[in-house]
């Protein structure tokens, strides 16, 4: 699941990937897989900010694999910043 924020610059940026794990009757569960850090506001006013990873690894990542679809082996590391 994408979920996308609209942040005072006017700008919408992607603030969560979450994965959902299960559900059980009315019950959803889910993981955040990446997070938009905001970090500050630019001389122009923009926000900036940096993806990270929250540490889990998806139940998914192994079909991305079987699809062909080769990650790097830290690509979910929290310590990994992502450039947004």
């Amino acid at each position: 699941m994408l979920q996308m924020t609209r942040f005072n610059d006017g700008s919408r940026r992607l603030t969560h990937i979450t994965e959902i794990t299960g559900m059980e009757v009315d019950v959803v569960s889910m993981q955040d897989v990446f997070l938009f850090e905001k970090q500050g506001v630019s001389a122009e006013g923009r926000v900036l900010g940096t993806f990270t990873a929250t540490g889990i690894r998806p139940r998914f990542e192994e079909k991305l694999r079987s699809a062909g679809i080769a990650l790097p082996a830290n690509f979910f590391e929290p310590s990994v910043k992502h450039r947004r």
